[in-house]
């Protein structure tokens, strides 16, 4: 699988199927024009000329995807991941915005390491932004310097890997972000509970030998975050859901008209506990894998329209971090480019305006992005995938520089075709 990058003036994509929700064009279709970096006409047929014509059978276009929460280990741990490598990677797998995490070293708790960030996303064939950390260098301790890092073009604030343990913290942080209308997101994990645990405390855990992670741990974080939430009127984005009563309590919270959003892993749907029996270290991930009840009622989520993203929770480890005992190996699966082959293969009869939802449109709505709707004069931020090809991706194919990845050599059936972004189209071969 290789790609092709073509950089011309005006770019034509012939007959795609436009899918939308806030598009007039929704569900047709379509000729689309671009030039430079907008869309210039849409078109039942384009008889005019264009610099580079794009045919791509079965093809559906959506605003470009987003992914939410990626770490891309760039400031300080390159040997996993940089940022030309994870963009790489992200374009592969459908996405032309991702949000990166703050856990890198140094930390992105100031507004010099978001201005990093800012600077390297130029360079870059997609846009990556940086979250800024709730607290200083993700201790947990002290607020980070929000106001700044949101001036100088920090998406949302998040500790990321360090779930907020502190409810006065996060409570401050709840109150801090209403000055700009930010977004605090946050990975359910009361560490207290859970802090020797490798997977998802029950009877196998227990069969295994190996301490566990209870569902309880993510369920009273969820329910805390929810009262603070409820007592601050703020944003709140939970990330990582993985148990059926977590997804339950933001359910109930949603109807009660709290501002409130969620996002899911592709692996949370696809893998259980089950998949642990041999100790494989590439399923070992944080949230842990859950139950099969679990997966139903996150599948079910998805599918009812609670659940507003999809978030691969990249996380690349080196060969030494996953090529040990179980106890010790590091968590985390790089995930990025197959995100959406997953999702597709899980759930193929999801209409193609909600798989737009989940990757793009709710994104941009909740953290305030632009919207790229697909019509004349907006900007071309495009995904162009299919439903019908098949995604097969190899270790030597990835674009990631790590391999920690469990959906190797899967067949899954969906694939990205291709995205535009910055005025130029990247074609999946």
């Amino acid at each position: 699988m290789h790609q092709n990058i073509i950089d011309l003036m005006t770019i034509l994509l012939r007959q795609v199927k436009i899918a939308d929700p806030r598009s007039p064009h929704n569900g047709l279709v379509r000729d689309i024009l671009i030039k430079d970096d907008k869309i210039d006409s849409i078109a039942e047929k384009f008889t005019g000329k264009a610099d580079q014509i794009v045919e791509l059978s079965n093809a559906i276009v959506s605003p470009g995807f987003v992914d939410p929460f990626v770490q891309f280990c760039d400031p300080g741990m390159e040997h996993r991941e940089t940022l030309t490598t994870g963009a790489a990677a992200a374009q592969m797998g459908g996405f032309t915005t991702v949000f990166a995490l703050p856990n890198t070293q140094p930390v992105v708790d100031n507004k010099s390491q978001v201005t990093y960030i800012k600077q390297h996303s130029q360079d870059l064939p997609i846009h990556v932004l940086p979250i800024g950390a709730l607290s200083k260098k993700v201790e947990g301790k002290d607020l980070a310097e929000m106001i700044d890092m949101h001036s100088n073009g920090a998406v949302a604030f998040s500790d990321g890997l360090y779930p907020v343990q502190s409810t006065l913290l996060f409570l401050k942080a709840l109150q801090y972000v209403k000055a700009f209308d930010g977004v605090v997101i946050q990975m359910p994990i009361d560490k207290s509970l859970g802090s020797l645990g490798l997977m998802n405390e029950g009877i196998l855990s227990t069969k295994l030998g190996l301490p566990g992670i209870p569902a309880i741990a993510e369920e009273l974080i969820i329910s805390r975050d929810i009262e603070l939430l409820k007592y601050t009127n703020s944003k709140l984005h939970i990330t990582g859901v993985s148990t059926a009563k977590g997804i339950a309590l933001i359910t109930a919270a949603k109807k009660e008209g709290l501002n409130l959003t969620c996002s899911v892993t592709p692996y949370h749907l696809f893998f259980t506990e089950d998949d642990l029996k041999d100790y494989d270290t590439l399923l070992k991930v944080f949230p842990p894998l859950r139950t099969k009840q679990d997966q139903k009622a996150l599948l079910m989520a998805v599918e009812s329209g609670i659940v507003d993203c999809i978030s691969s929770h990249h996380m690349p480890q080196d060969w030494d971090g996953k090529t040990i005992e179980f106890e010790n190996a590091k968590a985390g699966i790089a995930a990025i480019e197959t995100s959406f082959a997953t999702i597709h293969h899980l759930l193929p009869k999801l209409s193609e305006q909600r798989f737009a939802e989940l990757f793009s449109t709710n994104a941009r709505h909740i953290f305030g992005l632009n919207t790229a709707t697909i019509d004349a004069g907006a900007n071309a931020e495009l995904t162009i995938f299919s439903k019908k090809e098949i995604t097969k991706l190899s270790k030597s194919a990835s674009k990631s520089k790590s391999a920690n990845s469990p959906f190797w050599d899967i067949s899954l059936t969906g694939k990205i075709l291709a995205t535009l972004t910055k005025g130029k189209i990247n074609i999946n071969h």
